[in-house]
């Protein structure tokens, strides 16, 4: 299915003339300009505030909320519940989603950058990154301003048995540097440098 197909849902939960969020009907992949795929993490306001964790897998970013953001402690396994895949613009988008509309609260970019697919099989040979996902479990190094070394994501709940769920957790291995999930109200923008009341106070 092309990324049209798959952002049906983000489409159907949208009303693109109240909300400034990207529609995703004009970007190209972005794959094809950048050695490597893409990744951003968001600070979400919402009705709960949470952490919206994204990676670009072929012409969409995959989405998981996650309530406590990434962890920096690789014993500390990090709720992350999988959302509607968003288009690749979504990885810029900063502001303020209008009361009433679906997400409807305040959202920045606390970080981008890009991530290498690291999934294989037991005999070691690489893995395609989608397929790894469909499976369950995929391994990637993150390069970010602030998230930096290896990570997973572990499915350990099915949609068959009540509503889908992953583990996101920080590999033992892979590399130091970097840090985990901020407070929230206190976090800047990697984009403007703004907080979340700077974003709100200023409309976008």
């Amino acid at each position: 299915m092309g990324g049209k197909g798959r952002l049906r849902d983000y489409h159907g939960k949208r009303h693109f003339d109240r909300t400034a969020e990207p529609r995703g009907d004009g970007r190209e992949a972005r794959e094809e300009r950048d050695a490597l795929p893409r990744f951003v993490v968001q600070i979400h306001d919402a009705r709960r505030m949470h952490f919206d964790f994204r990676l670009q897998v072929g012409d969409v970013l995959k989405s998981w909320s996650v309530p406590k953001g990434p962890p920096a402690d690789p014993r500390d396994e990090r709720l992350a519940v999988p959302t509607e895949d968003h288009p690749l613009e979504y990885e810029e988008f900063e502001g303020v989603i209008p009361r009433g509309e679906y997400g409807g609260g305040t959202v920045i970019v606390w970080d981008h950058g890009t991530y290498e697919p690291l999934s294989h099989d037991r005999r070691g040979r690489p893995v395609d990154f989608a397929e790894s996902l469909e499976r369950g479990h995929a391994t990637f190094r993150l390069h970010g301003r602030k998230l930096r070394g290896e990570y997973a994501l572990t499915r350990f709940r099915d949609a068959d048995d009540g509503e889908e769920a992953w583990l996101l957790v920080r590999a033992a291995k892979g590399g130091s540097g970097g840090r985990g999930a901020p407070d929230p109200r206190r976090a800047r923008s990697a984009r403007t440098g703004r907080t979340l009341a700077q974003v709100a106070r200023e409309g976008g």
